[in-house]
């Protein structure tokens, strides 16, 4: 039987890599479109009036539809066992149900993402699972634009689709970034796709805010001025992601089993040889950690600002639109800026520095004023400072320390800590609203995950991490 020949070597000239690294930068501008308009803004506030229609129409249906949904709270707490959505054989509030279905796509993506990973490094065809993840994902947000009336289950099953498949594509996308990038260029090309991530989910969002507020000039409905910017996420995510299609080339791996099911039993192999390997790698092991505990902070603060602005500052709805506008847009300039400080002073300090920012960040927020606005936009503004850069920098660390040819399974493993700790900052805040109901002490005590953050990644020794993981130490750290 003749003997394969081997690939043809990639050309790994500068150009060459520069070319790949301007089309990777696109699909941050592509999939942010998903997170910042469905996920922050659209989808929670649509959803949760569908579900109440649905309990309606089943448990109230003698009143007219929309006089239902605006009273409903008062409706359900005056008739108890009623006002409840059925969700695969559960009575679950509609208030409840969004959280609900978050939940599980989290749960899926911590069951699902090292799958995926092992698959791509265990194939190779990663040009082709990330265009086949972002197009699951972008078709499933388009169909969001059907989820009317008393869908709530379409809407439910869509969102968890489109997120699973959102979460599958970022994995294989991080395992790009030591593939297009020498060790020296890891921060300033992971922090320009972040950047570049959050002008193309701003602009986005804009648009849409433009015609959610303008909807009734336009003649049109809010709920269809909504479906119609859920649906343009999808259809935004869709036609950028071509540019990386055409941009990005899979890289050779060793010959494996030729057919899917074989690949797919390899790649179950592989990441249980990931999984018990991993010891071998302590200071990996010990930097994902610190990632985990800052990281959770970071996303905690983000996840309740929108409830800290209307609960402990009084703020109303289009303060925190703007807010989250301006996030988006100056955390741009953000992530460019802490790359560039990072060329200066290395980039551990200034992760480390980041940490001290937003420490200093959630201490300010004891002392933010009700009804400041001024007070909030200047709070925000400098969570967009260090927001992007913070967790671009990171990422560009944790590629350092990561062996080849395993990237994408060590990537899922990064996307899970992120989502599987992300209920450990959310637990914190609810136990610190219960024992104290403030809003503000609830923000302070995220104190303890930057500072536990910073001590784990100050004693992370990322030049022995490196050196372990067999990589190039690059000129500066």
């Amino acid at each position: 039987m003749p003997v394969p020949a081997p690939p043809a070597a990639l050309d790994d000239s500068p150009a060459a890599r520069r070319r790949e690294q301007r089309g990777w930068y696109f699909y941050d501008w592509a999939n942010s479109a998903f997170y910042t308009t469905i996920i922050s803004v659209f989808l929670g506030p649509y959803l949760i009036p569908v579900a109440k229609t649905a309990a309606c129409a089943k448990d109230f249906p003698a009143i007219a539809s929309d006089t239902c949904v605006t009273d409903f709270d008062k409706l359900a707490a005056a008739h108890p066992g009623l006002g409840y959505v059925d969700v695969l054989g559960a009575d679950i509030r509609p208030a409840a149900f969004f959280g609900l279905t978050l939940t599980i796509a989290v749960l899926l993506q911590i069951v699902a993402l090292p799958v995926v990973g092992a698959l791509a490094d265990h194939t190779g065809r990663k040009r082709e699972l990330l265009g086949g993840f972002a197009y699951i994902g972008a078709l499933a947000t388009m169909c969001l634009y059907l989820v009317e009336g008393d869908r709530y289950m379409l809407g439910g099953v869509l969102f968890i689709l489109a997120n699973l498949a959102y979460g599958s594509s970022v994995v294989v996308y991080d395992s790009f970034l030591p593939q297009i990038s020498t060790p020296q260029e890891r921060d300033g090309v992971s922090s320009r796709g972040w950047a570049i991530g959050y002008l193309g989910g701003g602009l986005l969002l804009a648009l849409n805010l433009v015609l959610y507020l303008q909807h009734e000039s336009l003649g049109l409905g809010e709920g269809m001025a909504v479906r119609i910017s859920m649906m343009s996420a999808g259809l935004w995510w869709a036609i950028f992601t071509i540019i990386p299609l055409l941009r990005l080339r899979n890289r050779p791996v060793p010959v494996h089993e030729g057919t899917a099911l074989g690949s797919v039993g390899g790649s179950f192999r592989q990441l249980g040889r990931t999984l018990a390997e991993l010891r071998r790698y302590p200071l990996t092991l010990l930097f994902l950690i610190a990632y985990l505990v800052y990281n959770d902070g970071v996303q905690t603060v983000i996840g309740n600002s929108a409830a800290f602005a209307s609960e402990a500052l009084k703020l109303d709805k289009t303060v925190q639109i703007t807010a989250i506008l301006m996030v988006q847009f100056v955390a741009f300039f953000g992530a460019l800026l802490l790359g560039w400080l990072a060329r200066g002073f290395g980039t551990k300090r200034t992760v480390l520095a980041s940490l001290v920012v937003w420490t200093l960040i959630v201490v300010a927020a004891m002392f933010v004023a009700e009804k400041q606005e001024l007070q909030f936009y200047l709070m925000a503004f400098a969570i967009a400072i260090v927001l992007g850069g913070t967790q671009a920098l990171s990422r560009s660390l944790f590629s350092q320390v990561i062996p080849k040819g395993r990237e994408a399974e060590y990537f899922s493993l990064l996307q899970i800590s992120d989502k599987g700790s992300a209920f450990i900052g959310s637990l914190t805040v609810t136990i610190a609203l219960q024992l104290t109901n403030s809003y503000r002490i609830a923000i302070v005590s995220m104190i303890i995950f930057f500072v536990v953050g910073f001590v784990l990644l100050a004693m992370t020794n990322l030049r022995k991490a490196i050196e372990a993981a067999g990589n190039e130490v690059p000129a500066r750290l």
